[in-house]
């Protein structure tokens, strides 16, 4: 729990932590149902000073997974907290966001660029399989990649779409995998690794 400094609070349940603060603006705070609370922005300001970057970056995602995350919003509580430890974790996470937002490509097409650096042989794209379109297919090794961005994957019923397809594919012997961006930002060469040996597996 985040209160203003100076205020008294007596914990009514065990677990309940206490964090003061000052708040710089009006739009830190706001309301849910009624109850006062710090805006998501403030939020992750003030845990990036009580949790490991793990932890912080879990809670980011989930965020931005809801739809709740505003970059601008979490920026200007930086240029307000000048000299708070939590600006070093948080500002690197901004910094990974501004850049997914600036640089990325369709997930497409930076799939196929990565399958012509690592030489992998090209795929078959937006191909059918069992009457389902999926967005790549090495057919021989009979090795399906679903590409989930999350512009496309974004909401419970794809979600539920996609993993009910899987159990599908692999009784007719398909082996499916999936790809994001993130494992291509992060994990290119581990990705690349596995889908050379999924490769040989199936006999190319």
């Amino acid at each position: 729990m985040t209160a203003p400094g100076g205020r008294q609070f007596r914990p009514g349940r065990l677990g309940i932590r206490l964090h003061r603060c000052r708040f710089h603006e009006p739009r830190e705070r706001t309301r849910h149902i009624g109850i006062p609370v710090t805006s998501v922005a403030r939020t992750l300001f003030d845990l990036a000073e009580v949790v490991d970057f793990e932890r912080l970056e879990k809670t980011w995602e989930e965020a931005d997974r809801l739809k709740r995350l505003r970059l601008g919003e979490v920026e200007r509580v930086c240029e307000l907290g000048y000299g708070r430890r939590a600006l070093r974790p948080i500002r690197r996470l901004l910094a990974e966001a501004r850049a997914a937002e600036t640089t990325r490509s369709p997930l497409e097409d930076r799939f196929l660029a990565f399958c012509r650096h690592y030489g992998i042989p090209t795929p078959a794209t937006n191909a059918q399989v069992l009457g389902h379109e999926v967005d790549v297919l090495w057919p021989a090794a009979r090795l399906v990649a679903e590409l989930d961005s999350w512009e496309f994957h974004g909401h419970r019923s794809a979600f539920e779409r996609d993993r009910a397809r899987d159990p599908k594919f692999l009784l007719a012997g398909y082996r499916p995998i999936r790809v994001t961006h993130r494992r291509l930002d992060r994990e290119a060469d581990q990705l690349a690794e596995e889908i050379r040996g999924l490769l040989r597996l199936g006999g190319v």
